[in-house]
């Protein structure tokens, strides 16, 4: 099919999750240091970087919980439950009253979120050309730093005490969040349920229709397909129909037929969530304490590091279709973990400013955004149709426990400390592991570009066909 308005809804209105991600980690962010204040809840530095572990490990657990269920149930039901998780969690975080009802609240956001990410990245993949699948990808991925610049632009007014009240500010700030996730939902009403999906169930009647519907849209002004011949020199997949894939095949595909690739998903994942975890929990903290940045001005410094993680994957995408997934995966991950490597020690040294710190930054996850999109293009590719989104969680999950949850807890309690080579020493280590990431890209990484998804991974109940 040609490129029409009916992918552009897909984009929009499943690609909101990141926005909606990047806006909660933003405002968590920035609030970090309002929170500190004894007129609000009086927290200490280690306890937002708590708050923030307390956010990931809740979206651990919602990508487990959902990724199975998208596998069992379908990608269509979870698009709904996911969002309306997510909104009950953000809404009740403007009105946590202590430590502890702030980090359950920002659990159960986080649930929604991670369930998000299983159910929206299968659904994706399976609805996009594979011309351009790499792209979309990394571009919807990266949207996430459009909800961060909103959240930021959000934090100038909310959080600066000379419009609304520093008690009252940061509870309205979550009420944003809200507010986008019933646009979200209302959007999602028109995207179908995975034709793939349903024909692996026996549905095929249904995944007919949906196809049959999708080209009367498209062909209906384009009477012209995109031919890719590569797509005739594949031969048909013949596949048995089943209800659900049992947790016995799960783990033997996951940790036997594909362990390469599992491996490969595991150090991805990981790498790249503590790399941003560490740095991006703790923005604030570190302009507050060591620049001396005041905490309603916080969301200014974020504001042009967040269009540099936006302009990333949307300048760098198509390189990952043209010039392939292996070379530019490596290449981003390995020039990431070098830029990072020598901002510490120019941080270290005591020569940059606030400004010139976020402009370094800036540059680096320039870079870094690309790097981390692809780690989940890469897990939403290579694994099975039929583990595709159980898959995805998995690895979001071990990739984020490994190296995600304890960076802004680790972090939090370094900057507590005050100390600048702890801190750099920190650097160093996230450093060392986006190098390690691109090592492992370039000795086993998987050419997936520009392939079928089948043709990537062979389902699972095509086996003996």
């Amino acid at each position: 099919m040609p490129w029409s308005s009916w992918h552009w809804l897909i984009v929009v209105s499943l690609g909101a999750t990141w926005i909606l991600d990047g806006l909660e980690v933003t405002l968590a962010g920035a609030v970090g240091g309002i929170l500190t204040r004894h007129e609000t809840l009086g927290l200490s530095a280690t306890q937002v970087g708590a708050s923030a572990t307390c956010y990931l490990a809740g979206a651990v657990l919602g990508a487990l919980l959902f990724g199975y269920g998208t596998d069992r149930f379908g990608r269509k039901k979870f698009f709904f439950i996911t969002v309306a998780v997510y909104l009950i969690g953000t809404a009740l975080s403007a009105f946590s009253w202590n430590f502890c009802s702030y980090a359950l609240f920002r659990a159960i956001t986080g649930a929604g979120i991670g369930g998000e990410y299983a159910a929206i990245n299968s659904a994706i993949d399976e609805l996009i050309p594979a011309r351009v699948r790499g792209r979309v990808d990394l571009i919807i991925n990266g949207s996430y730093w459009i909800g961060a610049a909103m959240g930021a632009a959000g934090t100038l007014l909310l959080l600066n005490p000379r419009y609304v009240p520093t008690w009252l500010g940061w509870r309205c700030a979550f009420g944003i969040g809200a507010t986008l996730g019933l646009i979200v939902i209302f959007f999602r009403r028109w995207i179908p349920e995975s034709p793939r999906w349903l024909m692996i169930h026996g549905r095929n009647l249904e995944a007919e229709e949906i196809v049959a519907e999708v080209e009367r849209k498209i062909m209906g002004t384009k009477r012209s397909a995109v031919i890719d011949r590569r797509y005739s020199e594949i031969l048909p997949t013949r596949i048995r129909t089943r209800t659900h894939t049992p947790w016995r095949e799960i783990w033997d595909a996951i940790v036997h037929e594909h362990r390469r690739r599992s491996f490969l998903g595991f150090v991805l994942m990981s790498t790249q969530a503590f790399f941003y975890n560490a740095i991006f929990f703790t923005y604030a903290l570190v302009l507050m304490r060591f620049y001396n940045v005041p905490e309603q001005n916080v969301g200014g410094y974020l504001l042009p590091f967040a269009l540099g993680n936006v302009l990333g994957p949307v300048l760098l995408g198509h390189l990952f279709d043209t010039i392939g997934r292996k070379q530019m995966i490596t290449l981003t991950y390995g020039l990431a973990g070098i830029l990072l490597a020598l901002t510490g020690w120019l941080f270290h040294a005591g020569v940059l400013t606030a400004q010139t710190q976020t402009l370094a930054w800036t540059i680096i996850f320039f870079i870094a955004s690309a790097a981390a999109s692809s780690a989940y293009l890469t897990v939403s590719e290579i694994f099975p149709l039929e583990i595709r989104a159980v898959a995805i969680a998995i690895f979001y999950a071990i990739g984020t426990l490994a190296g995600g949850v304890g960076a802004p807890v680790l972090f939090g309690w370094i900057i507590g400390t005050g100390s600048i080579t702890a801190l750099f020493i920190g650097y160093l280590v996230a450093a060392a592991l986006m190098i390690f990431g691109a090592a492992i890209e370039a000795w086993i990484g998987v050419p997936a570009e520009r392939r079928s998804l089948e043709h990537v991974a062979a389902p699972l109940s095509s086996k003996g066909l």
